[in-house]
Formats: C-alpha cells, structure tokens, sequence
C-alpha cells in the first residue's frame, strides 16, 4: 500500500455522496445502514481475534500484561476498554493498560502530529519495561500512524507479543506482528471519518478481546458479572441482586452480606453458600484459580 487514497477508509462512499442534500431522518438512516454493516465485518475476522485473545490470556496468566496503543480515536478507544477493565472485573489496573500518542492531553484535544512520531511511542512505552510476558496491540484503521508502527517494532524487540489491529484489508504501512486483525469497514459515511465505522468496529474488536479474555479467567459466572467489586451505588445495587439471585437471600440481607464480604460479591456469594468466613471464602476461590463454578457447582 503506496497511496493513502487507495485505503477503503478513504474512499468516497457512493450511498453518501449527496448526503448535504438529505433531511434530518434521511441523514439518521444514511448513518444508521452504514453502521448495520459492521457487525459483519467484525465477524469476518473472528479468527484472528480468537487468535489476540490466546494471546491476551496468556500474558494476563503469566502475569503480563496487555497494552493498547494507537493515536486519535484509536488511541482513545484503547484508553477507554482498558479503563473499564477495573470496575467491570476487579482487575488490577496495571493488567490492560491503553495508551494514546500525545499523552492524557490527547483525550480531549487533537495532538497535531502525534500519530507521526516514531520516538515518541518508545519513549512511552519505555517506563513500562515491556518483556516476554506482555502483549502489545496496536491499533490503527489505516495503518499509517508511525507512531504504532513503532510501538509494535519495540514491543517486538523486547519478546512480546503484538497483535495489529486494522480496519482496512491492507494496512498502509505493515510490520512484523504475530497477529493481524483485518476488520474491512469500507467508506465511511463522510470521506476519511474514521471516528465512525472504523472507530465502531475497533470499539467491538477490543470489547471482544478484553471481555472474552476475562470471562476465561473466571470473571463471570454464567453471564453474571460476579467478580465486581461494589464501590458506588449503582454497584452495590447490581452486586446485591446478583448475590440474591445465586443465593436465594432476599435484597436487604444479601445487601448485608455484600457489606460483610469488604463488597466483593464472588466473596459474598461463596460465604453464604458454604457459611464460612471471609478469609475461607477467599482461600476457596484462590484454590479454584478464582472461579466460582468450581466452588458452588458441586
């Protein structure tokens, strides 16, 4: 890939091309039937996000990580995912980390020129001492933005594991990776907004690879987001039914239990069903690598 102009992202979009000229509705469903496109372009590259998410889960096993990296919407897509990591599955914050060329800053202003700065993408990632245990997924919907490129080239060179994510068939720029993620979103609505396809696409992608590593590491139990940890109202509120449901308590003590279990509900529902204690509790799931249909399905 030689010429910008021959990336899909960057094709004008005959279903679009007088979209200046529609109502307010005809402009909401133009919008609308571009994006019911994408969920099948997510699904044609299942298998080679299967192929990250071996990868993700095994750096998280090993006690790596697994870092995001990517500039302007793609960049804050990665910081986004990671940063929801915590509160949805109680893991450290050092485990998915998302970083974006150009710094915090870069979250809420365009950084000019950041994407194109080779030096800069070592640089952050050097505090990190990336090693053999990590893995590094950069993203990018062109496969232009230097600054991946470049993380991608350093986490290589250090034994970790890269995986590129693209949403184009042909990255415009291709280096060694051990997985490359093509998601084909075709033209964007307006010319080049890749903010909106593009940007759709990569927010399903990583939610499919952060939340599919964390349910293989026993996050979840059924589809019940057990491994919460309560710290505001809203949680506590959802952390109390679940523990309700899987119990058989009513609200207000299942809430009591919560309380008891320093509002971790897979704590709590492991001391009500086996009426032990909060460090029994916690010994059970340690031995159970954390899951907790090994404890409560017997």
């Amino acid at each position: 890939m030689n010429n910008r102009g021959d990336l899909n992202t960057e094709q004008q979009n005959p279903r679009s091309s007088d979209i200046d000229s529609k109502d307010i509705r005809e402009i909401l469903s133009a919008i609308n039937n571009e994006d019911s496109i994408i969920a099948n372009a997510v699904k044609d590259a299942i298998p080679k996000i299967e192929e990250a998410v071996e990868l993700t889960l095994r750096s998280v096993k090993l006690g790596g990580r697994v870092f995001y990296i990517g500039a302007g919407t793609s960049g804050r897509l990665g910081v986004l995912d990671a940063s929801e990591i915590p509160p949805t599955f109680s893991e450290d914050k050092d485990v998915f980390i998302g970083l974006i060329a150009g710094g915090d800053k870069a979250l809420r202003e365009s950084i000019e020129g950041a994407e194109d700065s080779h030096e800069n993408a070592i640089k952050d990632l050097e505090a990190f001492q990336i090693n053999t245990n990590d893995t590094l997924i950069g993203i990018s919907c062109s496969g232009a933005a230097k600054y991946v490129i470049s993380a991608l080239d350093h986490a290589r060179s250090k034994g970790a594991k890269t995986v590129y994510l693209v949403t184009n068939p042909k990255p415009y720029s291709m280096t060694d990776v051990d997985v490359v993620i093509h998601a084909d979103t075709g033209p964007e609505i307006i010319t080049g907004s890749t903010r909106m396809k593009a940007g759709t696409a990569t927010k399903m992608i990583l939610n499919m690879i952060s939340t599919t590593t964390m349910v293989k590491l026993g996050k979840v139990y059924g589809n019940l987001m057990v491994d919460l940890m309560a710290v505001n109202e809203k949680l506590v509120d959802r952390g109390t039914r679940i523990i309700s449901k899987l119990t058989g308590l009513d609200y207000d003590r299942s809430k009591e239990r919560l309380i008891e279990s320093e509002f971790s509900v897979k704590v709590a529902i492991v001391m009500e069903i086996h009426d032990c204690t909060l460090d029994e509790a916690n010994n059970k799931l340690n031995k159970a690598d954390g899951f907790l249909n090994r404890i409560i399905d017997i």
